[in-house]
């Protein structure tokens, strides 16, 4: 069995995930806030940019943790369309929960069904970006570690979820979004102890790209958008800010005359 190595640049790449996972969750939840305090298509539109911003940064998280990844007696490649494919899944699934949600007359009832659904896309991300791996040899998993990763990944999107529906204040979204960042993580490297590789010597070449042929210029575009989205959502008033602006600028009525 070839050993694996989960950090082969030290503690960069497992801190540099943990901040992707970080801004995704609290853009999300910015996001999911705004929405729920909007309308009509602009809570739509606030909605899909919260999949994305979640979408995202877990994609990015899992991609950036995995520049550190390393089995020894081969070489890794990286399936590229299975690669993309498990980024629209993540954008998807996520979106689907968020939604569920963001339109939920039951908030109870849409907030478990919201947490599962979301939970379930950020797991199927982590195991289909694991099938776009290409090395010399039969990965396999423990099933036990596996379920546990699942547990995590459905609880920290459950939790994360109920802080934006009720948690409004800029401090706590931000210690919300560190504990969803380091749920997104756990979730990853619980799922990463669960892997197994049956190293088989080959002189062939190995099918797919390298990770900084692919995987790190896609990292470095989609930490780009977080960074650029992250700005937008701070720079846009809220709905509050706009009512309180638009009062403010009303004229104020003469007084009777007596």
């Amino acid at each position: 069995m070839g050993h694996l190595d989960h950090a082969a640049f030290g503690w960069l790449t497992p801190v540099l995930s943990y901040a992707m996972a970080c801004i995704g969750a609290a853009l999300g939840l910015r996001c999911t806030v705004r929405a729920l305090e909007a309308t009509g298509s602009s809570r739509r539109n606030w909605l899909l940019t919260a999949a994305s911003a979640i979408g995202t940064g877990i994609w990015t998280m899992h991609f950036v943790a995995m520049l550190g990844f390393g089995v020894t007696g081969t070489d890794i490649r990286y399936d590229v369309p299975l690669t993309v494919l498990s980024l629209l899944v993540a954008m998807l699934v996520v979106g689907g929960g968020v939604f569920a949600v963001g339109y939920a007359r039951d908030r109870v009832r849409g907030l478990l069904t919201g947490g599962l659904t979301t939970g379930l896309g950020v797991a199927s991300m982590h195991y289909l970006g694991m099938a776009a791996l290409r090395l010399n040899g039969t990965v396999r998993y423990e099933p036990v570690l596996v379920a546990l990763s699942v547990l995590i990944a459905v609880v920290a999107a459950t939790a994360a979820l109920w802080a934006a529906l009720n948690i409004t204040s800029p401090l706590a979204v931000t210690v919300s979004s560190l504990v969803m960042g380091a749920a997104v993580s756990s979730m990853h490297y619980t799922g990463m102890l669960a892997v197994r590789v049956d190293v088989t010597p080959s002189a062939g070449e190995l099918p797919g790209a390298t990770a900084m042929q692919f995987i790190f210029p896609l990292a470095v575009g989609l930490g780009s958008y977080l960074f650029l989205t992250a700005a937008f959502v701070a720079l846009s008033p809220t709905a509050h800010e706009r009512a309180a602006y638009a009062s403010a600028e009303r004229p104020t009525e003469p007084a009777a005359a007596s």
